[in-house]
């Protein structure tokens, strides 16, 4: 074994870790298992320790490092365990010189285990080399954003990625080029407030006007997607392109959080409900046929039944597909985490329940797409997505190819062909 990383949490950290895993390697380690954290709730910070506890006991020769939001956030308690080799922060992880350093540290035995630099002093953004992704992967990642301006009281990831800081447009568009040129035939644009990009750069570019500058100069890519977006922050460039090029997949997954506007004022969102409907309403008349996400909270602070049932609503009210459900968490040091909580088995239930909500939205969209004709993304031979990103449930196809199949039905979560 070489390096191996063990990654938790959102898309950001799935593309950090091929970058980790190259650069670790480039750096000369070996028998050295990193685990890329997540931070977003406290059952993800316990996952990644029952993880190091688990590897260590399959693997007792195996060096540990912990890198990612948890560990930037609570560095001293993975330090503190004893399976636990290294500690490294959010921002080194990326840097070769970095894990140049873990291994100079690990060849004189060093008894320091925490080396994490000061997140909020990171200013600036340089594109990550994509070289290193596998070639005829069907979707790879292109990081173009990290950071958050924005202080939501239930969210400790500001304090985990910093500042919003972006990459300048013409890496971006250079990076895209090259994978594409690689034979990837989607590339999904990423970031922790991916709307926010640009605000750091010369101009102030807006996100919109780097999909355009893709989609123009870059006229082999097939499909371009946006990971997850806040529907405030969205540009009149962006719902330009929404509209008029179909190579960017109708497909949105939105920051929504909640469907009472209360609550929405005591997270510190900058939207109310009517913003979202409203939003979504726009979006689907620019492109009828977009399929739409959403992050929601079940259980925030003060949430009352009356609240959470407006959360419940919302989903029929902004046609939603895909529901991506996180039962409150308290993170220590937000304001969230003072103010008067729902209980814990009230948390799980709302949580159980939007997501039956969700379930129930998405068995509606696949009954609305049989009989119609799909360009299908084959990422392994037994799975395939739509551009609306709805799954394909295939059997021995050859993983990186798109084609039009007829969907022929559905079994409650995927489409059959």
């Amino acid at each position: 074994m070489s390096v191996e990383v063990v990654t938790f949490g959102c898309r950001l950290n799935a593309f950090e870790s091929e970058v980790i895993a190259r650069e670790a390697e480039g750096a000369g380690l070996s028998d050295t298992i990193v685990v890329n954290s997540c931070a977003v709730t406290n059952e993800a910070v316990a996952q990644a320790r029952q993880s190091i506890r688990r590897l260590k006991r399959e693997r007792p020769a195996a060096r540990i490092v912990v890198t990612g939001c948890a560990a930037q956030t609570q560095a001293a308690m993975f330090a503190g365990m004893d399976e636990v080799d290294r500690v490294i922060g959010n921002d080194d992880k990326m840097q070769r010189g970095a894990w140049r350093e873990v291994r100079a540290a690990f060849d004189v035995k060093a008894s320091e285990k925490i080396a994490v630099s000061d997140i909020m002093q990171v200013r600036e953004m340089a594109p990550h080399l994509v070289g290193g992704f596998q070639r005829g992967l069907p979707r790879v990642f292109v990081q173009v954003q990290n950071g958050c301006d924005h202080r939501c009281t239930f969210c400790i990831i500001p304090f985990g990625r910093g500042n919003s800081r972006s990459v300048p447009m013409g890496a971006v568009v250079d990076q895209v080029r090259t994978l594409v040129e690689r034979g990837h035939a989607e590339i999904v644009l990423t970031g922790v407030d991916l709307t926010s990009y640009g605000a750091d750069l010369p101009g102030a570019p807006k996100l919109g006007a780097l999909a355009k500058q893709i989609l123009k100069h870059v006229s082999q890519l097939r499909r371009l997607r946006l990971s997850s977006i806040d529907s405030i922050e969205a540009d009149a460039d962006l719902l330009d392109v929404i509209a008029a090029d179909e190579r960017l997949m109708p497909h949105l997954h939105l920051s929504l959080q909640s469907g009472d506007d209360l609550i929405l004022k005591r997270m510190r969102r900058r939207h109310l409900r009517a913003d979202a409907i409203a939003f979504c309403a726009q979006v689907r008349r620019l492109r009828p046929d977009i399929a739409l996400g959403a992050d929601m909270i079940a259980g925030f602070p003060t949430e009352t039944e009356e609240a959470f049932a407006r959360s419940e609503d919302l989903v029929a009210e902004c046609g939603l597909t895909f529901l991506h459900v996180f039962p409150y968490s308290p993170r220590p040091g937000t304001p969230a985490a003072r103010m008067p909580q729902v209980s814990n088995s009230v948390v799980k239930e709302r949580a159980r329940r939007l997501r039956a909500v969700g379930e129930v939205a998405l068995r509606r969209r696949l009954e609305t797409e049989i009989g119609k004709t799909r360009d299908v993304l084959i990422e392994s031979a037994t799975l395939g997505r739509t551009e609306h990103y709805l799954p394909v449930a295939l059997a021995g196809e050859t993983p990186g190819i798109v084609r039009r199949p007829v969907i022929m039905g559905h079994d409650g979560a995927r489409l059959l062909v």
